[in-house]
C-alpha cells in the first residue's frame, strides 16, 4: 500500500490522479490532498477517500469543511499546501497544481524524502538547479507525469546515459495548429480552449495554443534528463499517438505509444517500477489510426517555443522570468484583457527587462517570479 499526498487535488491531474487511486484500492490510499476553491468537489473528495489532512486555498472553506468533517485536520493557504506535501503518513506526492506555487512545496516535500511525482513543469522550469540539486542530496526520485517525459522515461529504462544522441519531444500543435499568426489576430478564449486532443486545464490548454506549454517541456527535460539544449528537438505530431522518443548514437530510436490519455503516465509514476492493469484507459488501434503525420516546428510561427529555448541556454533566472510573465498574460488572455497574440508580447516584454541572475538562489528566484509578474501587470494597467 503506496500513501499518497495530492497536490491539486480538484485539478484536471488531480481529478484523474483520484480515478487511479479508485480503481486500485488494494494498492494506493489517499492520505492527504489540497485543493483550490472549489469546495463542492472538495467535499465529495473527503467523503469518497477520507483523507487525514486536506488543506484548502481559503481560510473560510477550510473552516466550513472542518465543521462538517471534524475527523479531518484542514488547513489552508501556503501552509496547508506545505502541510499536504510534507504530510508524514505518505510515501508519495503528486505535485499537479498549476504554476510556481508548487515550488516551495515541492522542495520540503523532497527535504522530508518523499518520493515526488512531478506533473508541475514550472517547478523545474523556475527552478531546476535547486530541485535537481536537493533531490540528489536526498536521494529523492522525480518521476515525471507529463506524458513526453514519462514516454522519455520509460524509452530509458535499462538504457545508458552516454548512449543518447537526443531526445524528441512531440507536440499536438495546440487548438490553432492549421492557422497562420494572420489567422490568430481575432481567436476568443472559447476558440483557444478547445484542444484536438486531450482534456486539461485551462491554463495548460492556452499554453497548448502558444506551444508555451511545449517550450517549459524543453526546459523540464533539461532538467529531468541532464541533458544540454542542443539534444533535446520538438516535433510536430498531430495525432498526439507517440508521447515522445528517444533516439541513440546507434541511430536507433524508442518511442512511447498510446492513447492520449493521461491517467496512463500518472498510473506509471504511482506504480513505478512495476505496472498495474488500467481497465478505463483506450487500448491502442493502430491500424484503425491507419496513418501518423510528423512536422517541423516553426519558431516564428510559434514564438513562445523560441523563447523557451533562449531563456533555457542563457539560464539562470530567465527561465523564472519565462514562466511567471507567460502565467500572468495567460490569466489576463483567459479574463478578456488581451487578445491572443499580445500573450507573446508581454512575454517578451518581460524578458527583456530583466536583468539576468547567474546562480539564483530561491529567495532571488521567488522575487524575480514577483517582479516578473508586476512587470507584467504594469504593462496592462498601461494598456487599460
Amino acid at each position: 500500500m503506496k500513501y499518497i499526498s495530492l497536490m491539486g487535488a480538484t485539478g484536471s491531474i488531480g481529478i484523474q490522479t483520484l480515478d487511479i487511486i479508485r480503481e486500485h484500492p488494494e494498492s494506493f490510499r489517499l492520505a492527504a490532498f489540497s485543493a483550490g476553491r472549489n469546495i463542492r468537489l472538495a467535499r465529495k473528495i473527503i467523503a469518497e477517500f477520507q483523507p487525514d489532512f486536506v488543506s484548502m486555498q481559503g481560510k473560510d472553506d477550510a473552516e466550513k469543511l472542518k465543521a462538517e468533517f471534524p475527523g479531518i485536520y484542514l488547513s489552508y493557504g501556503g501552509d496547508g499546501l506545505s502541510g499536504v506535501a510534507t504530510f508524514e503518513r505518505s510515501d508519495i506526492v503528486v505535485n499537479a497544481v498549476v504554476g510556481s506555487v508548487g515550488l516551495k512545496p515541492t522542495l520540503e516535500a523532497i527535504a522530508c524524502g518523499k518520493t515526488i511525482a512531478l506533473a508541475n513543469k514550472e517547478t523545474l522550469v523556475t527552478a531546476g538547479h535547486l530541485v535537481m540539486d536537493a533531490a540528489k542530496k536526498n536521494g529523492v526520485a522525480l518521476l515525471p507525469v507529463d506524458s513526453e517525459h514519462s514516454a522519455i522515461f520509460q524509452a530509458l529504462q535499462g538504457e545508458k546515459a552516454k548512449n543518447i544522441e537526443r531526445l524528441i519531444i512531440t507536440a499536438s500543435g495546440g487548438s490553432f495548429r492549421d492557422r497562420s499568426r494572420e489567422e490568430l489576430k481575432g481567436v476568443s478564449v472559447e476558440d483557444a480552449l478547445n484542444h484536438p486532443n486531450w482534456s486539461m486545464g485551462a491554463k495548460i490548454t492556452i499554453d497548448s495554443a502558444t506551444m508555451m506549454n511545449k517550450g517549459l517541456e524543453v526546459i523540464e527535460a533539461h532538467w529531468l534528463f541532464n541533458l544540454p539544449y542542443e539534444k533535446i528537438g520538438v516535433l510536430l505530431h498531430r495525432e498526439s499517438i507517440i508521447h515522445s522518443m528517444v533516439e541513440f548514437h546507434d541511430s536507433s530510436i524508442i518511442a512511447q505509444l498510446g492513447s492520449p490519455d493521461m491517467r496512463v503516465p500518472i498510473q506509471y509514476a504511482l506504480t513505478y517500477p512495476d505496472r498495474l492493469p488500467l481497465s478505463s484507459a483506450k487500448r491502442l488501434d493502430l491500424a484503425e489510426i491507419g496513418k501518423l503525420h510528423f512536422q517541423e516546428m516553426d519558431f516564428e510561427r510559434f514564438r513562445c517555443l523560441r523563447f523557451a529555448y533562449d531563456a533555457g541556454k542563457e539560464g539562470g533566472s530567465l527561465p523564472t522570468v519565462l514562466n511567471a510573465a507567460n502565467e500572468a498574460a495567460v490569466a489576463a488572455f483567459l479574463d478578456g484583457r488581451i487578445r491572443f497574440l499580445e500573450i507573446e508580447d508581454l512575454i517578451e516584454s518581460a524578458l527583456n527587462a530583466h536583468v539576468r541572475i547567474a546562480n539564483p538562489g530561491l529567495e532571488e528566484i521567488l522575487q524575480a517570479d514577483l517582479d516578473a509578474r508586476n512587470f507584467v501587470h504594469s504593462l496592462l494597467v498601461k494598456r487599460n
